[in-house]
């Protein structure tokens, strides 16, 4: 299965682009055709979770186009693409590829992320004050890292994690931290839930699922072959595999029943790609727990009793 990127505007389900480059022209059998993509997901979020699937040409648009924001909303069609060495239907096929109609679409959308998203006031130049900058950079962004979640596939996500015999829980490099707290926090919910280190322990644990199980898998490009083996060995066995990544497409998403794709938070797609942040992945990791905690009803809170007594009994005076 491949997750797909909410499309906003007329012609997200069909991209064209006339011999000319130029757009097709509207329909009039709708009254959508002239409105804006809407506020739902932000630019620089829809180029971040497809980025990795863009061809060369197009990803010179985006990057030209987030390297400078406020000219990007200024300029036209045809000057972007004379910036970007590519031609105007390059620009528009871009444009499309990430939901929206055209390239108008597109620069309202950007206009709307640049007021939205204004840079919080700066601290003095600090430790603890480029601390609270990035802490509040972050907090600013933080709703759009579920816009790209979709009702259907969260829903699903938690139904085969209650109802399942047996929950593994995976992740390697910087995911690998998430996967081993995801199963802790599962565990203390009343949803008992493995998580195995070693990247060759972890196929061999998936190998031995059962249809009647799940296999949880973070990652966050969604191309560790480590990752990669783990779900096609849980897929040989015929279990079901949920993923946790930041990209639309890539070969996990391909791999997975259901893939629940994060959007960034780190205030800009640069910031993002530099630091590779797993902060977004850490807070919907968090919230799906409590979902699923609220869906086991009497059995968590019986559980969590439980624990709050272990924890007890390992606090020092």
């Amino acid at each position: 299965m491949s997750a797909t990127l909410p499309a906003t505007g007329p012609g997200a389900d069909h991209p064209t682009v006339t011999a000319d480059g130029t757009e097709p022209a509207a329909s009039t059998t709708s009254s959508s055709t002239d409105a804006d993509p809407g506020p739902d997901v932000w630019p620089s979020v829809r180029i971040a979770t497809v980025r990795n699937a863009l061809q060369p040409t197009e990803r010179r648009v985006v990057d030209l186009v987030l390297d400078d924001v406020a000219a990007a909303v200024e300029a036209t069609a045809q000057e972007i693409a004379d910036r970007a060495g590519v031609a105007r239907s390059s620009v528009i096929r871009t444009c499309q590829r990430l939901g929206y109609r055209g390239y108008p679409q597109l620069r309202v959308a950007l206009a709307r992320e640049l007021a939205l998203g204004a840079e919080p006031p700066a601290h003095p130049d600090t430790a603890l004050g480029r601390v609270r900058t990035h802490v509040e950079s972050l907090a600013a962004t933080l709703q759009q890292i579920t816009s790209v979640l979709s009702d259907e596939h969260v829903e699903r996500a938690v139904a085969l994690c209650v109802g399942a015999g047996r929950v593994l829980a995976t992740g390697n490099g910087l995911s690998s931290p998430l996967a081993a707290d995801l199963a802790l926090r599962l565990t203390a919910v009343g949803r008992p839930t493995e998580c195995v280190a070693d990247p060759i322990g972890q196929q061999i644990a998936a190998a031995q699922l059962t249809p009647a199980d799940l296999c949880l898998v973070v990652s966050g490009s969604g191309a560790s072959e480590s990752s990669l083996r783990v779900a096609r060995a849980g897929r040989a066995a015929g279990v079901p595999v949920v993923v946790l990544t930041s990209f639309v497409e890539s070969p996990l998403t391909a791999l997975a029943d259901v893939a629940l794709v994060v959007g960034p938070a780190a205030g800009s797609f640069r910031a993002e790609l530099e630091h590779t942040s797993r902060v977004p992945h850490a807070i919907v990791l968090e919230a799906f727990v409590e979902v699923v905690a609220d869906r086991l009803g009497e059995r968590s809170r019986q559980v969590r009793s439980r624990v709050l007594d272990v924890l007890s009994t390992n606090l020092s005076d």
